[in-house]
């Protein structure tokens, strides 16, 4: 945790409500993003219970499960989920723009500028907590490998059959919320504590209701109170007044009102079953109904809450502005949601249960990438950000107090203008250490020379001032300009490249060589219990 980050924190207790951790809003906010809160069952996490869905807040969609140890009712809720948020994906998957990337040519082994599609938008779900994205990754792995009696008819549990693409859909989220700064799939409480700062411990703030009771707590009372009254308060029959939010419930929904409630179900069922004649048939069909419809409304007051508090922490997100470069990452999504749009439609396989060992290291590379470019984008697009990294000594700024022009010494001599720098911050600058800063959103590097004795410092342009011998017009500072200087870079570097899967060594997930083959250990058979 950064010391201003600390400070704010310390402010938030002493006024009694959230403190603003950022002036801009660091992720992209879909117009209409499609919001999921979803329910299990206690003690089996693969197991749903319940689901609101859709977006319109006014009007969500209930998926219940009566009872989730039934196989063929928890296929009916898949197939239910299905047939609401596939239809929202493919609403995007059809309207594209054109756009350039660049491709290795074949035949001349360069690469090369090609104009390929790119989907104008991308779906975007919304889930109440980090709980509701291991879910929603758990959903997608136990979905993707079912076979559904079109593809296999001997297949003994045929799944419906858009349940295995929407988890394909569903695994490929849940793998791009990893990607720091991706906007697929995104937590309400995560959103809400990068921007606001509580006066709760972390852990306090993954809970939604207490969370928001610190950013917009009732008039006239402290956010400390409200917050414990979200976490603690229950109503006469003994239940949350603020339930979690999801996909956990509490024992005491569990025991006094969800257990009796399907135990009714249960033996209605059963009665229904064993009915002898078509008269006790139609009255316990009724005792099922009845029990079912208990069993939706006890699980939609129990979720309606926390379907309404997403909401409210999406208006309170929409009062911040968009960051600058929010978009760029938005833009990095939408590549990544048309080129699985294109994986799906050309017929590939799902997803593998485990990465090979150079997909794995790649998926590596591009997440540490990511998030040293998240970090630095974020310092740029927020002044309150940058405070922080100013406050640890990663940047600094100030005042050009002189600017001495000067060239290398070489045959083609360049511009290496030596820039004299006063700033009151403390930056952690050494012997020739690079400098950064944004010029017209491109990044100019300098170099550090020396402290004057009066605390001054000297700086050399090294980039960015064009390819004559004299700099171009405004690419070097003037006597007092402010500038903020940066000890990290704005762009990650690019790591090597790494071999393709028929070049990697067996030690490592690459073709085995004869002998091997002939030794493998066949894998163990799958079995009903391999399956969520």
């Amino acid at each position: 945790m950064s010391l201003i980050s600390t400070l704010a924190r310390l402010e938030a207790v002493e006024t009694g409500r959230a403190q603003p951790s950022a002036t801009v809003r660091h992720r992209h906010l879909s117009d209409h993003p499609l919001v999921l809160v979803p329910l299990t069952t206690a003690g089996e996490a693969g197991a749903p219970l319940g689901a609101l869905v859709g977006t319109d807040r006014d009007h969500p969609r209930l998926l219940t499960v009566t009872q989730p140890r039934d196989r063929d009712l928890r296929f009916a809720f898949l197939a239910q989920l299905a047939e609401c948020v596939l239809p929202y994906i493919e609403t995007y998957a059809d309207t594209v723009e054109t756009a350039e990337r660049n491709e290795l040519d074949p035949e001349t082994g360069k690469k090369a500028k090609v104009e390929v599609e790119l989907c104008a938008d991308a779906p975007q779900l919304i889930v109440p907590s980090r709980a509701g994205i291991d879910f929603v990754r758990l959903l997608g792995r136990s979905m993707r490998f079912r076979r559904t009696a079109e593809e296999d008819p001997e297949t003994p549990y045929p799944a419906p059959p858009r349940v295995p693409l929407l988890g394909r859909w569903l695994t490929h989220y849940g793998e791009r919320a990893r990607v720091p700064g991706s906007s697929l799939l995104l937590a309400t409480t995560d959103l809400l504590n990068r921007h606001w700062a509580t006066g709760q411990s972390t852990l306090e703030d993954q809970h939604l209701g207490a969370l928001l009771a610190w950013i917009d707590p009732p008039d006239g009372e402290r956010g400390a109170g409200a917050a414990l009254r979200a976490e603690v308060d229950r109503d006469p029959k003994g239940q949350l007044s603020c339930p979690p939010a999801g996909p956990a419930t509490d024992p005491a929904f569990d025991n006094k009102l969800l257990a009796p409630a399907i135990e009714r179900h249960d033996r209605a069922r059963q009665a229904l079953a064993t009915a002898e004649d078509g008269l006790a048939a139609d009255a316990h069909l009724a005792e099922l109904a009845a029990a079912e419809r208990q069993i939706r409304t006890v699980l939609e007051a129990v979720m309606r809450p926390t379907w309404d508090a997403v909401w409210r922490g999406i208006d309170q997100l929409r009062t911040l502005p968009e960051g600058t470069r929010a978009m760029d990452r938005w833009t990095r999504d939408r590549w990544s949601f048309t080129g699985h749009r294109d994986r799906v439609r050309a017929g590939e396989p799902p997803q593998p249960r485990r990465d090979d060992a150079v997909t794995a290291a790649r998926k590596l590379a591009s997440r540490e990438t990511a998030q040293a470019q998240l970090e630095a984008q974020e310092a740029l697009d927020d002044p309150l950000v940058m405070a922080g990294r100013r406050l640890a000594g990663e940047a600094f700024a100030g005042e050009v107090v002189d600017v001495t022009m000067a060239w290398s010494e070489s045959k083609r001599p360049s511009p290496r203008p030596l820039i004299a720098f006063r700033t009151d911050d403390a930056p952690h600058l050494a012997e020739r250490a690079k400098v950064h800063r944004s010029l017209e959103g491109k990044p100019q590097s300098a170099e550090f020379v020396r402290y004057e004795d009066d605390g001054t410092l000297v700086l050399r342009l090294v980039n960015g001032m064009g390819r004559s011998k004299d700099p171009a017009p405004g690419t070097v500072p003037e006597k007092g300009d402010r500038i903020c200087w940066t000890l990290f870079e704005h762009s990650s570097r690019g790591g090597p490249e790494l071999p393709a899967q028929e070049d990697t060594p067996w030690t490592h997930g690459g073709p085995p060589g004869p002998a091997a083959e002939s030794t493998a250990e066949a894998p163990d058979p799958v079995t009903s219990e391999d399956v969520l």
